[in-house]
């Protein structure tokens, strides 16, 4: 855990500014189910986002362009933790590396 004098509490969360570490109150490492975007935001179920890099669909001639805006997304377990609907495409798996959360 950090030992800096500048740690804040963000409603269930403890926050260091210094090292952008965050931990739980209660003590317990979750910090294998927390899924970030390629700027650390968290991510969470209903999100939207934002594709950062053209992406290539598997299988397909399609390709995901940067910008396309992705709403509702949902966390799962895997290589690709983000299922969703893209316009246009369908279906598919993404990582989160390669996304951004838009603010609604």
């Amino acid at each position: 855990m950090c030992q800096s004098p500048y740690v804040y509490e963000d409603g269930n969360l403890l926050i260091c500014p210094e090292c952008a570490h965050e931990w739980s109150l209660d003590g317990a490492s979750d910090q294998e189910d927390v899924v970030r975007d390629a700027n650390g935001t968290i991510l969470q179920d209903g999100d939207t986002v934002t594709v950062i890099k053209d992406l290539k669909v598997k299988g397909s001639s399609s390709t995901v362009k940067v910008g396309t805006k992705v709403k509702n997304i949902r966390i799962v377990g895997g290589d690709h933790d983000i299922d969703c609907r893209i316009p246009g495409i369908g279906s598919m798996g993404l990582k989160s590396e390669f996304v951004k959360k838009v603010s609604d």
